[in-house]
């Protein structure tokens, strides 16, 4: 059973950082295609970034392009998302998404129904 599991969230002045981290299990990670996406209250979910299965591709949405920085580590299982310069419009619960598509591709990447596993999320809010 595949598990995915969000930590590195809280409470953040504007302008500070946050890194977020997602550990996987119950499947060769290297498998998987990740992804980030996040939704503030009353709005839809909405694509943040994506990442290759080995790092080698990176896709970012124009928001956030410049600021976050999406990364993983096969060895441990682990993706990150280190975001920096955050903003109020940041504050929303991020959630890591995985997919065994096998095409890198941002289009698909950045679509949240090629995603088939889902962690529980992890809240970010920032404060002006």
């Amino acid at each position: 059973q595949v598990q995915l599991g969000e930590s590195g969230g809280g409470l953040v002045q504007a302008g500070g950082s946050l890194r977020l981290s997602c550990v996987v299990s119950g499947r060769t990670f290297s498998s998987f295609a990740m992804g980030w996406f996040r939704q503030a209250p009353g709005k839809e979910r909405e694509f943040v970034a994506a990442i290759s299965w080995t790092g080698g591709g990176t896709y970012y949405a124009d928001s956030v392009k410049g600021r976050f920085t999406i990364a993983r580590n096969n060895a441990n299982n682990t993706m990150y998302m280190q975001m920096d310069s955050l903003k109020p419009e940041d504050t929303a619960v991020y959630y890591c998404a995985a997919s065994l598509y096998r095409t890198w591709n941002p289009v698909r990447a950045s679509t949240a129904r090629e995603y088939e596993y889902w962690g529980q999320g992890t809240q970010v809010t920032v404060s002006s």
